[in-house]
């Protein structure tokens, strides 16, 4: 079976991540608040080295409850910062928790995370490959550093719109590729 080029084929975790979540819907706010904590860590780093690493992260963030995670104190950073097991980044960990709060307030005032999102999407789904960003990206990038959000650059943004299924990029030669659905 042909698989995106992307996908290291020894990594069983790589290929489940490709095979059963990457560009797939998924709207549902848990998911789309691991992943954009997951992404955010992914910055100047491989997404394979995130994944390898997914598990003790959601453990290390109580399953990546928001409403812990927004609690964080200095005692918990600490503690973050002494786990071998995580990436441990001081300005990753306290942006996790800074855009941790940032996506609740925005869960509040459009109902959902998706919500939000559908503003700039109008519920389309895009199909293209071999990008790293494009207008969507750049937009929503733009909005969530301006109301404070840090390591959501445009790339990032990018990646995480394939993540959770609006932007849908599986090469040409995988058996997963599609031009719409």
């Amino acid at each position: 079976m042909i698989r995106c080029k992307w996908c290291n084929l020894k990594n069983p975790k790589y290929i489940k991540y490709h095979d059963n979540e990457w560009c797939r819907p998924n709207f549902d706010d848990k998911y789309l608040y691991e992943m954009l904590i997951l992404e955010s860590f992914q910055a100047g780093l491989s997404w394979e080295c995130v994944l390898n690493k997914r598990e003790n992260l959601k453990k290390a963030y109580d399953n990546f409850d928001i409403n812990k995670v927004c609690s964080y104190d200095n005692k918990k950073i600490e503690e973050l910062l002494n786990n071998k097991n995580i990436i441990r980044n001081k300005l990753k960990i306290n942006a996790s928790i800074n855009n941790s709060k940032i996506f609740k307030k925005i869960v509040n005032e459009y109902g959902s995370f998706y919500n939000y999102l559908r503003t700039f999407t109008q519920n389309k789904t895009i199909y293209e490959t071999n990008k790293t960003k494009n207008n969507l990206s750049d937009a929503i990038s733009s909005d969530l550093q301006k109301r404070g959000m840090k390591f959501v650059g445009t790339t990032i943004i990018y990646s995480y719109l394939q993540a959770i299924g609006i932007i849908y990029s599986h090469d040409k030669e995988c058996y997963l590729y599609k031009k719409t659905l």
